[in-house]
């Protein structure tokens, strides 16, 4: 049977080896170089950045939703998303304050007709030549299924105050 000095002497290790010290060294610096200055260096970035929000800002959210600082309330923000649409914010909400040509142009929907122009209904286009209905189903009566308009408004208000709307 080996003994423990023998299981010792059999690994070869002699003692304290300085190289592995400097590896373990270089390891630990590189991290903090690497991953933690960086991510202080963000965060106190955006600490300075909340600080300095002031109403009349246009600002992103973390969402991507573009919006106008109306009022500075401590740790909140309030904002107007659109034209009389005032909601609360959190500021640490707000990703970054945006200059007006860094805001992205606002898309028209391909189904809003220009000023002047009328556009084509529903009922229009389930109609033939002759004007009357092509389908006598039940369902060429009915428009195309929207989504429930009262989920977005629900997850609004959710998030503007932080409570579940029941």
């Amino acid at each position: 049977m080996l003994g423990i000095k023998d299981l010792a002497a059999a690994s070869g290790s002699s003692g304290f080896n300085p190289s592995t010290l400097i590896l373990i060294l270089i390891v630990v610096v590189a991290f903090y170089l690497l991953m933690i200055r960086p991510q202080q260096r963000r965060r106190q970035q955006a600490q300075q950045q909340a600080n300095t929000i002031s109403p009349g800002a246009r600002v992103r959210t973390t969402a991507g939703m573009y919006a106008t600082v109306v009022d500075v309330d401590g740790d909140d923000v309030v904002l107007e998303v659109a034209p009389g649409v005032e909601v609360r914010y959190m500021k640490r909400a707000i990703m970054d304050v945006v200059s007006p040509g860094d805001e992205p142009a606002e898309d028209v929907a391909d189904d809003v007709a220009p000023a002047g122009e009328e556009t084509t209904d529903f009922y229009e286009d389930a109609e033939g030549e002759d004007g009357d209905a092509e389908d006598t189903d039940e369902t060429a009566d009915t428009p195309p299924a929207r989504a429930d308009a009262a989920e977005p408004e629900k997850a609004a208000y959710e998030q503007a105050t932080g409570t579940k709307k029941d």
